[in-house]
């Protein structure tokens, strides 16, 4: 999936809205996307941005302690 980086978007809220999450999605992205790196934390307006698939993180158990 291809994204329009609009005003003030840094490439980690452009995960959070898309992914849900930052952590690993990150990495996937600016894997997917060589150079996106040198933009810094905010990307331009109108920057093409490709989301790349990325596994959903895995569920953690919780352990209550009273019940």
């Amino acid at each position: 999936m291809n994204v329009i980086a609009q005003q003030g978007d840094t490439l980690d809220a452009l995960c959070y809205r898309h992914y849900g999450r930052t952590q690993g999605a990150v990495e996937a992205v600016l894997a997917a996307n060589p150079g996106l790196a040198e933009f810094g934390a905010i990307l331009p307006h109108g920057t093409a941005v490709t989301l790349p698939d990325i596994a959903a993180a895995p569920v953690r158990e919780s352990v209550q302690l009273w019940e």
